[in-house]
């Protein structure tokens, strides 16, 4: 039987609350999904570097190492020798002993390489002696993948040229996951926004401008914020007088609560500011979005724009009131057909098992 080995070089997360979290999670959820309809094992190592030595030895002893198609890696947001607890590697060569092992079978490695946010320095925290020392660990992190990857994931497409390793370079942004569609009346008007609101970089203050201008012309489009309390709280009394003006409805729900919530909504907005960081990123809160069904309002950052546009799946605006004005008056006529234009083409591209089978492609290169 054939098999397929998924290495992370970290521990699983039992509870998926965050984007990198979840991701490989359903990564591995959607490798066992497509083994069962191909007929193909998938063999997993993955948890701190002392266990991951541990299951490479058991498995290359019992022969579940051999016959393998390929190799399916991810990183985390901190080098791939720190993920350990404490950040200090037990077992520091673990890693490099597992993949010489996989190229002298000749078995094709590639890795999802998650985020580059170390090379901006707006966004990354450390100073001084820390930053350039953590940075020189990131740039030998990227060296040991050109070492011995063939194929990078990544995000969007957009991102790869911020990453300066010399292989192929395959976009595999977040998946989708499929959610029953109840039945229920669209009024048309209700939007959501789900997310941080203290940062205005994420674009709340830019949606309300915007809201205040269609509302101007009593078109009366509803706006439900879902945000943490502490963060609502942390707001300035002028921030919630504008808020109550404005009849925002203000929920601070996580889980079935707001699986519940987005059943009732009719659109979704992603209002981020456009930015060299924010143009190459994906947020995964466009795709659970969509997921339920929900045509979105995003700006027009570039890896966003496109995978909207790559199926006509909402409404992309400039960073500013008056084109966000214009795109909501847009979708308060078009969200029932952007809505049927998801549920007959998302899940078949995107969802987390379309991830898997693009992996599979390219790493035993397939015609994408």
């Amino acid at each position: 039987m054939k098999r397929v080995l998924v290495y992370y070089p970290f521990a699983v997360s039992k509870k998926a609350d965050s984007g990198s979290k979840l991701r490989p999670v359903e990564m591995l959820k959607a490798f066992h999904q497509w083994g069962k309809q191909e007929q193909v094992e998938i063999i997993e190592i993955h948890g701190h570097s002392t266990e991951r030595e541990k299951q490479f030895e058991q498995l290359k002893q019992n022969g579940d190492l051999d016959n393998l198609m390929f190799c399916y890696m991810e990183n985390q947001t901190i080098p791939i020798w720190l993920t350990d607890p404490g950040h200090i590697p037990k077992k520091p060569f673990i890693d490099r002993k597992v993949l010489n092992y996989l190229n002298e079978k000749n078995v094709p490695v590639g890795i999802f390489y998650r985020d580059v946010y170390w090379k901006f320095d707006d966004l990354y925290p450390l100073k001084g002696v820390k930053k350039k020392v953590m940075q020189f660990i990131y740039r030998r992190e990227e060296a040991f993948y050109q070492e011995y990857m063939d194929a990078i994931f990544l995000p969007s497409a957009e991102m790869g040229k911020h990453v300066h390793i010399n292989v192929p370079k395959v976009p595999l942004p977040p998946g989708g996951k499929a959610t029953e569609l109840h039945v229920k009346k669209i009024s048309g008007i209700n939007g959501l926004y789900v997310g941080g609101i203290n940062n205005p970089d994420y674009g709340l203050p830019l949606l309300l401008d915007a809201l205040e201008k269609i509302n101007q012309d009593a078109i009366n489009c509803k706006l439900t914020v879902v945000c943490r309390q502490n963060e609502y709280e942390a707001l300035s009394t002028t921030e919630k007088k504008r808020l109550s003006d404005l009849d925002v409805e203000l929920q601070h729900i996580s889980g079935q609560e707001l699986t519940d919530l987005y059943q009732k909504m009719d659109f979704a907005f992603i209002p981020r500011y456009r930015s060299e960081y924010n143009d190459f990123s994906v947020p995964v809160k466009l795709v659970e979005y969509l997921s339920h069904h929900l045509p979105v309002i995003a700006t027009d950052c570039s890896a966003q724009k496109s995978f909207i546009e790559s199926g006509n799946y909402g409404v992309v605006c400039q960073d500013n009131p008056d084109s966000m004005a214009d795109a909501i008056q847009q979708m308060l006529s078009q969200s029932l057909s952007l809505r049927k234009n998801i549920e007959d083409t998302f899940m078949e591209k995107h969802s987390w098992l379309s991830r898997v089978k693009t992996v599979h492609r390219t790493l035993m290169k397939e015609e994408l």
